[in-house]
């Protein structure tokens, strides 16, 4: 930890700086700090932050790669659940910051740790964990879901893994109970041949979920009531008018997406494949993509030579991630350069252990290739 030599300065200060005075203040505290210091900027931040972080990608990669570095900080440009992953799988030495605190997950805070451990109970309660029951949560969830899956035979996945996860575990399992994303839950399943029917949403505000115990019983897949509010915003109507505007446009969606809009896409996958699949594309493609704005214009930018469009009409933006600003950026590494740690994210060593739990599963499972 680093020495504390003065008061922490206030964030007021680099509110009032210009944009220039800010970069500056944030290169400078880079210099100083050299490679003590690890900046990553997920894919949907902003490019005024962008254009200061060290390595960007999706919120599970980049947690790998810092925990790669010999970096003694890693300062986290995502979401509050993305710095408690890099919290979780980074070497024990590794302090995380979350430049904003109030940057979190609306995904993320559609299921806390108290109604998933009540939904399991009730679920008890009326035989269902009689059955083989896996809870699996996607990487878009806190540290203590990940833990909980780690107790009970669970699992975390991404939305690159989720199939080769659903596949071990639907071969193994009687049923799982998906949480927090409905939506990449029962899209997956759907790659599967699971029928509508025999899937089920689980409201936490209500008994059962919402569902009788003989539905619970007898179907495949629960689904914790649970959306991403960028990727929600996405309708079927918009791909009927993007084809009838963009002649031979390709529809490329992520599996966040309701149902509807994915079935109607040319192709979904998580945030790397709609990336690797713009960048095979063949000059003069046309696309339309529904992920997250920033994203997307900077997919337009990089290939001028294809025509790329957001899915949407209306802006479809990351909010809490926007909250993270360069400003943000400077107060935080500009107080590390002076010895002071603000914003530390740490999660407890019992959560830490069983969420590694969970994810070593998946990282086993994924490799292997069960």
């Amino acid at each position: 930890m680093a020495e504390v030599l003065t008061d922490v300065r206030p964030l007021e200060d680099f509110l009032l700086m210009s944009e220039v005075e800010v970069s500056e203040s944030i290169e400078a505290a880079r210099e100083a700090l050299g490679k003590r210091v690890v900046i990553l900027g997920h894919h949907y931040q902003r490019d005024d932050v962008i254009r200061h972080a060290d390595l960007t990608g999706d919120s599970y990669q980049l947690s790998v790669m810092a925990s790669q570095t010999e970096a003694d900080f890693i300062v986290f440009c995502g979401v509050h659940f993305m710095a408690e992953s890099a919290d979780i799988l980074g070497k024990p030495e590794q302090v995380v910051i979350l430049p904003d605190m109030g940057a979190g997950c609306s995904m993320a805070d559609m299921a806390n740790i108290d109604q998933v451990e009540e939904a399991w109970e009730q679920l008890r309660e009326i035989g269902v964990l009689e059955q083989r029951v896996a809870p699996i949560t996607y990487m878009n969830s806190t540290a203590a879901i990940k833990a909980f899956c780690g107790r009970n035979e669970g699992v975390v996945c991404t939305s690159s893994n989720a199939v080769p996860l659903f596949d071990v575990y639907l071969r193994n399992y009687d049923k799982m109970f998906f949480f927090p994303d409905q939506h990449l839950g029962r899209n997956t399943g759907a790659k599967f041949g699971i029928p509508l029917d025999k899937m089920v949403v689980w409201d936490p505000h209500k008994e059962l979920g919402g569902n009788s115990p003989e539905a619970l019983l007898d179907v495949k897949l629960i689904l914790w009531r649970g959306h991403c509010s960028v990727h929600g915003r996405f309708k079927d109507w918009h791909v009927d008018k993007i084809r009838d505007e963009v002649p031979e446009v390709q529809v490329l969606v992520h599996p966040e997406c309701t149902y509807e809009v994915v079935q109607k896409s040319d192709l979904n996958g998580s945030t790397s494949f709609i990336i690797k699949t713009v960048e095979n594309a063949p000059a003069g493609s046309k696309w339309a993509i529904g992920t997250e704005v920033n994203l997307v214009k900077r997919l337009s930018d990089r290939f001028p030579d294809k025509e790329i469009h957001l899915l949407a009409p209306d802006l479809c933006m990351c909010a809490t991630m926007y909250r993270i600003a360069p400003q943000n950026l400077a107060w935080s590494l500009d107080n590390l350069a002076n010895g002071q740690i603000v914003n530390e994210i740490k999660v407890d060593d019992e959560t830490k252990h069983f969420a590694n739990v969970a994810l070593e599963r998946m990282i086993s499972m994924t490799e292997k290739k069960i």
